[in-house]
């Protein structure tokens, strides 16, 4: 049950992940469409003022056209990338980051007069935060930072650019650009092990909780539900207002009180506990109850009256293996009475009806017997 549990959560987390995925991809293509936005309202401003040094065509094309064209083919790539069945979900999770690093290097290349832009980078940074996968954020930090390094040093794509080492002012901006994204990176993975730690907590509390849950609904002994469950079971199937139907079926299992007074109560409980066994392997798809001391009860949804029988039969059958095995002249085995439920039908008449059939069965012993409502007789199927 608990690896069951937290493979849920985890394909929970996954589609979570999934989700913020495409806004991540969106985020992208949002700030392309606003950068070319702001291009062309800088542009017309530029062309038409004294503070133009170029010519418009040489000015479109350096500030406007090659950078609107890189970020567009990046925001494509992120578009085949994330509607791609042959990559996994961790790969497009770096591919698609580390290009909005990318959307934000060209963006800080070509505006690198505006030393705002230094916190581009920490967008692409903040967006990994989610994922909550140190690996990733790092990677993307040191994309960030390598790109704005790159940038300042090596790329002179605006010909009135000041190179860092000819003035102080944007030798410290760029230091205390260099800083902030150290300490925000530290900051992030600070933040994502407290996420990470807060999740595990969480999901190690629920574990506890369904344990728990499954504790008090589950017979201690035989491992099959107990009289609270086969309530809650019974309730469920009254309100249940679909097209569903249902068999019960109520097992004794005959020659048990002797053997408890003749080979003691240990020998009584290993038939329990191998009953119970039995139960829960042949009834995976129906539900399985102990309903007293050797009586026991099962809830068949939406099972045929022959696969119901054959379900019982493969149970008598499982239990006669059991006195094999054991090698005692006392065998125990099980008389089953079977009743059909119908919408309407009071809880106290369905077991009656079953008890009936039971009455018939534990009659001949080791007998499967079921209950007609409509002729108030009982059939015996063995």
């Amino acid at each position: 049950m608990e690896e069951s549990y937290v493979a849920d959560i985890q394909k929970e987390y996954s589609r979570i992940d999934s989700k913020w995925l495409n806004l991540h991809y969106k985020i992208s293509v949002g700030l392309t469409i606003f950068a070319f936005v702001v291009e062309c309202l800088i542009g017309w401003i530029v062309c038409n003022s004294s503070i133009l040094n170029t010519t418009i065509p040489i000015y479109l094309l350096k500030f406007l056209i090659i950078p609107t064209g890189l970020n567009t083919l990046f925001i494509l790539i992120d578009h085949n990338v994330i509607n791609s069945e042959s990559i996994s979900q961790e790969r497009k999770t770096y591919i698609i980051s580390l290009l909005f690093v990318a959307i934000c290097f060209v963006l800080f290349t070509v505006h690198v007069a505006f030393s705002e832009l230094y916190f581009i980078f920490l967008i692409p940074c903040l967006l990994t935060m989610i994922y909550g996968d140190y690996k990733l954020t790092t990677i993307t930090f040191i994309a960030s930072t390598t790109s704005v390094i790159m940038s300042e040093l090596f790329v002179k794509w605006d010909i009135d650019k000041v190179s860092i080492m000819d003035d102080v002012v944007r030798l410290g901006d760029f230091l205390i650009a260099i800083f902030i994204l150290i300490a925000f990176w530290i900051i992030s993975l600070v933040i994502i092990r407290f996420e990470n730690e807060k999740n595990e907590a969480g999901i190690q509390k629920e574990i506890e909780r369904q344990h728990l849950h499954k504790r008090l609904k589950t017979d201690e002994l035989t491992g099959t539900y107990n009289r609270i469950a086969f309530r809650k079971a019974v309730k469920d199937m009254q309100e249940d207002e679909a097209d569903n139907s249902y068999i019960f079926a109520i097992i004794d299992l005959d020659n048990f009180k002797k053997l408890n007074d003749t080979m003691g109560h240990l020998m009584g409980d290993h038939y329990l506990i191998e009953f119970g066994r039995i139960l829960r392997e042949n009834c995976l798809a129906a539900m399985s109850f102990r309903y007293g001391g050797d009586e026991f009860c099962i809830l068949f949804k939406n099972y045929t009256i022959g696969a119901v029988v054959e379900t019982c039969e493969k149970i008598q059958k499982d239990l006669k293996e059991v006195n094999n095995n054991n090698e005692i002249e006392l065998s125990v085995t099980a008389s089953i009475g079977v009743s059909y439920y119908s919408k309407g039908m009071l809880i106290s008449k369905l077991i009656a009806n079953a008890d009936k059939a039971l009455y018939e069965a534990k009659t001949l012993k080791n007998e499967i017997c079921i209950f007609n409502e409509k002729t108030s007789n009982v059939k015996d199927v063995s």
